[in-house]
């Protein structure tokens, strides 16, 4: 069966639906109320789901398939299934060769490898996932070799850590 056009637009608003979901439900994510913890549990399962059998059947979702927003989707979604290991391991697999086709934004891979290495308890390369607020500084889960972590972060297009963090912290 070939895709067409239509195919890519209808995933595409799939995507992006999903996407939208995810915004409205984030808050939901550390929320005291343990069903609203599980509504968000139930959501992020749901998408990790779907973008699994999608990246079955289409690779990963580039932006030339599915345009800007879409793609933007399918990393939010790949980000955000943190209980689906397999889901963020096939989804840095096929983002890492898009990047290196020049197809998918390597800051988002960072991202994605970084949230990857943490769940899976490794550390982190690029700094870019925060485990706590220590006297009102972000403090970022384990790096390796933290001396050269703005050093990596440049080369993947992400602002120096210090700039980063500077967004996270109390005002």
């Amino acid at each position: 069966m070939t895709t067409t056009e239509h195919d890519f637009a209808a995933l595409a608003t799939e995507l992006t639906a999903m996407m939208a979901e995810d915004a409205g439900a984030v808050r939901l994510a550390n929320s005291t109320d343990l069903a609203e913890q599980a509504t968000w549990r139930r959501i992020t399962a749901a998408h990790g789901d779907r973008l699994a059998l999608i990246m079955a059947r289409h690779g990963w979702p580039t932006e030339a398939l599915v345009g800007a927003d879409a793609a933007r989707a399918a990393w939010l979604v790949a980000q955000h299934s943190d209980r689906q290991l397999d889901v963020q391991r096939r989804a840095v697999a096929l983002m890492a060769t898009a990047v290196a086709d020049g197809a998918a934004s390597a800051r988002d891979l960072a991202f994605l490898q970084d949230r990857l290495a943490v769940n899976e308890g490794r550390e982190q390369r690029y700094g870019t996932q925060i485990g706590a607020v220590v006297d009102g500084r972000p403090v970022p889960w384990p790096c390796e070799d933290p001396e050269r972590l703005d050093e990596r972060r440049a080369e993947v297009g992400i602002e120096p850590f210090d700039e980063y963090t500077a967004r996270f912290a109390p005002r």
